[in-house]
C-alpha cells in the first residue's frame, strides 16, 4: 500500500504511546485485562507503556511516518531465557498493582513461547481504528518478514482475535495448535511463520 515506515526512537515515545492506547483500547485481551472502561482509561495507556519502554530498550519499534499505525518485534535467541521475565510483575505493578490480570496475561503468553529457534517475535502491531482494514498492518509486518526470510529467520506471534489471527494467516503464520485460554476471557492465539524462499 506503499506506506512509508520508518524506525522509531525515544523521541516518538508519547505518540506511539498515545497510538498503541487508542488502537487497542477496545482489543479483547485489554477489555479482558480492565474490565471497566473507565479503569482502562486510566490505566491501559500505562500498561502498555511497559511494553514499549522494554522494545524501545532492546527491540525495534516500526512506525509509519503519519503515525497510524506501529509494530513492536524483539529479537529471541535460542535456548531458554537464563534469567525469569520480570516483565509480567513490572506491567502490573507499574500500571495497576491491585489487578492480577496486569501480570497474568504475560505469565500465560511467556509460559508457551517457543525457545527452541531464534526468531523475531511480534510483541504488538497497533493500528489507529479509522486506518485498520487499509492494508497498513500488513504493510508494517511484510517490511521485517521480508529481513525474516532473507536471513532464514522464522517469526512468531500471539493473535488476540479471531480477526487478526485471519491477517496473520494471509502472512503466512500458522496457528501452533493449542490456544492461551484467559481465565473467564478470550482466547490468544500462538503463531509461527517459518521463512520463505523469494524471487531475487
Amino acid at each position: 500500500m506503499g506506506a512509508r515506515i520508518r524506525q522509531a526512537d525515544l523521541s516518538d515515545r508519547e505518540t506511539v504511546a498515545d497510538l498503541l492506547d487508542t488502537a487497542f483500547f477496545d482489543d479483547p485481551v485489554s477489555n479482558w485485562v480492565f474490565p471497566d472502561a473507565e479503569q482502562r482509561r486510566g490505566k491501559h495507556r500505562t500498561f502498555l507503556g511497559v511494553f514499549l519502554d522494554l522494545t524501545l530498550a532492546e527491540g525495534r519499534v516500526d512506525i509509519v511516518e503519519d503515525g497510524t499505525a506501529c509494530a513492536l518485534w524483539h529479537h529471541v535467541p535460542a535456548g531458554e531465557p537464563e534469567e525469569e521475565d520480570d516483565t509480567p510483575a513490572r506491567m502490573r505493578e507499574i500500571a495497576d498493582p491491585d489487578n492480577e490480570r496486569a501480570e497474568l496475561v504475560g505469565r500465560l503468553t511467556g509460559a508457551v513461547h517457543p525457545h527452541d529457534r531464534a526468531h523475531e517475535y511480534l510483541l504488538l502491531i497497533g493500528v489507529t481504528p479509522e486506518r485498520q482494514g487499509q492494508g497498513v498492518g500488513a504493510a508494517l509486518i511484510e517490511s521485517v518478514l521480508e529481513r525474516c526470510d532473507r536471513d532464514g529467520l522464522p517469526a512468531y506471534l500471539e493473535a488476540s482475535s479471531a480477526r487478526s489471527r485471519r491477517l496473520y494467516e494471509r502472512l503466512g503464520f500458522v496457528f501452533m495448535g493449542t490456544a492461551v485460554e484467559l481465565p473467564d476471557g478470550p482466547q490468544m492465539f500462538p503463531m509461527w511463520r517459518e521463512p520463505r524462499e523469494r524471487d531475487v
